[in-house]
């Protein structure tokens, strides 16, 4: 399956965006995916993931309680709504899939992943 992020931008803090992470092929629906971001200078890290069947999702405690991901297996799109944004969270935002995961925020479990998002956020 190959992916395609969108829907980055420039937001002041306090603000919101919405991800999308568009992917190929008819079998999305058996993916688990996951978002995860890297800031300069930083790793990549883990944001958000929702299982292949949809009924697990995982957060990094970061960002719980202002982002929300979710997908729409019709649409072959996986979205991240991020609220109440910081400065802290601007970064390079990717998703990633891995066939029948579990909703884990391991990198090393995705093993394919979309071009980044760029979001950034001002104070």
């Amino acid at each position: 399956v190959q992916l395609q992020a969108s829907g980055g931008g420039l937001v002041q803090a306090g603000g919101s965006l919405r991800l999308s992470c568009a992917a190929s092929g008819r079998t999305f629906s058996r993916y688990t995916m996951g978002w995860f971001r890297q800031a300069p200078g930083k790793e990549r890290e883990f944001v958000a993931a929702i299982s292949w069947s949809g009924g697990g999702t995982n957060y990094a405690d970061s960002v719980k309680g202002r982002f929300t991901i979710s997908r729409d297996n019709a649409k072959n799109t996986v979205y991240l709504q991020m609220n109440s944004l910081k400065p802290e969270d601007t970064a390079v935002y990717y998703c990633g899939s891995v066939l029948y995961g579990s909703a884990q925020g391991i990198r090393q479990q995705y093993d394919n992943w979309g071009q980044g998002t760029l979001v950034t956020v001002s104070s």
